[in-house]
């Protein structure tokens, strides 16, 4: 069995969340940073940067309900309104102020839903490879994976998402070690763990009609009150589901953002480039300081 605890040496917190364990890191002090993992990563993702950064900095990495070591409940709410509502409530658990948001995939969404609601708290953002706004496009991989039946088994059953995303989600997937790739899969384990992956991907909102639809829509159009905040894009132009035009997209809403394009990354563009990503998010905190600028 690859050992990947000792890639990560933090002490877990966990706060009860309707009877649901809520599991975070909480390193280093300083000022907030919020990091926020999407679908299938958990906290793991985020283990480089917080080892980096927690000299200098507070850093805090949730695990969304059913991800990572956090509670795994069969039956939950697995909406981003859901998921949003319960970064809002470990914000004001902890009451943080002054945050910097680093979010990922899903967690740029979730990320960006609680910023629009909590505007007073958030003062710098930084997005890799991830969207907040309604799109169509969606690669068919994914689509597949969405299926009731075929989908649920290959996703939940035969842990298809996470073990693929190893390999298609980072251009350089033999660079990961067996205990990186472990560590990565390592809290879903069983079909009831791997319920937040496929419901992830059911999640997924592409008409009007779908229950986090309106939720989307809602982020999409808050975005303008966050476009005065400093904002840093670094991001994996090898993405092949998120990909350049999420960025230019998200560059229509923030216009006088910084950009760090990675040419040679790919979604896990922190697992393809940790050293630039680091560097190019160092940089950004050091020209952004805290109390700099409108908030």
């Amino acid at each position: 069995m690859n050992d990947w605890r000792k890639l990560y040496p933090f002490d877990s917190h966990e706060l009860s969340l309707d009877g649901q364990r809520y599991h975070y890191l909480d390193e280093g002090r300083g000022p907030a940073l919020l990091l926020v993992h999407g679908n299938p990563t958990w906290s793991f993702y985020w283990r480089r940067l917080v080892l980096a950064l927690r000299d200098r900095y507070r850093v805090i990495v949730p695990d969304h309900i059913g991800c990572g070591l956090s509670s795994k409940p069969r039956e939950y709410e697995y909406r981003l309104a859901r998921h949003v509502a319960n970064l809002r409530w470990l914000v004001e658990t902890l009451d943080l102020s002054e945050i910097t948001l680093i979010g990922h995939d899903w967690g740029g969404a979730i990320g960006l839903g609680a910023a629009v609601e909590m505007l007073e708290r958030f003062a710098r953002l930084i997005l890799a490879n991830t969207a907040g706004f309604r799109s169509q496009r969606i690669p068919f991989r994914i689509r597949m994976c969405r299926t009731p039946v075929l989908g649920r088994l290959a996703v939940q059953g035969l842990n298809a998402f996470a073990r693929s995303a190893l390999w298609m989600a980072t251009e350089y997937p033999r660079r990961m070690t067996p205990e990186v790739r472990a560590g990565l899969i390592a809290p879903y384990d069983s079909w009831d763990h791997r319920r937040a992956t496929y419901e992830f991907v059911r999640d997924i909102p592409l008409s009007p009609r779908h229950p986090s639809y309106a939720k989307l829509a809602e982020i999409e159009q808050g975005l303008a009150r966050l476009a005065d905040r400093p904002t840093l894009f670094v991001w994996g132009m090898q993405d092949w589901c998120f990909s350049s035009h999420f960025l230019e997209r998200f560059l229509e809403f923030f216009p006088r953002a910084d950009v760090r394009r990675i040419d040679h990354a790919g979604h896990y563009v922190v697992e393809d480039a940790p050293d630039e990503v680091i560097d190019a998010i160092e940089d950004f905190l050091v020209k952004h300081p805290l109390g700099v600028g409108a908030r």
